[in-house]
């Protein structure tokens, strides 16, 4: 089994190189306190597919450029493990589903959103000020 782990990755964000310090997002409650946060600091919401090597790729790539250590809040949704979390992502910020995705929520609202590769495509600098 550790093998397909190693191939697909387990349920973790990735730590290696990471600069992102995650939380992970486990209870529907959180999307309230995720709302709320969002009021006082961008909250950013990335969705991984646990199963998917792209979007292991994307993940991994996404936390070795990342940059913007405390001025957002993180949070990791494993979403074959969640999958009722992420349906609901998706009808809070009126968004829909894709997988992995990127999500930015500002003042209650998604701002921006993003799959796959355009993931990394996203001019965070203009997003966050």
């Amino acid at each position: 089994m550790s093998f397909l782990k190693n191939i697909f990755g387990g349920n973790e964000p990735q730590n290696e190189g990471s600069k992102v310090n995650w939380n992970q997002l486990t209870e529907l409650k959180q999307l309230d306190e995720i709302v709320q946060q969002s009021k006082e600091k961008p909250v950013l919401i990335f969705k991984h597919s646990t199963r998917c090597i792209i979007s292991k790729t994307v993940l991994k790539n996404f936390e070795k450029d990342f940059g913007f250590g405390d001025a957002v809040i993180s949070y990791y949704l494993d979403l074959l493990e969640y999958r009722p979390i992420s349906n609901e992502i998706a009808s809070v910020f009126n968004v829909t589903h894709q997988s992995p995705q990127l999500l930015v929520i500002k003042d209650g609202v998604c701002i921006s959103n993003a799959s796959h590769d355009s993931i990394l495509d996203i001019d965070f600098n203009q997003l966050l000020k």
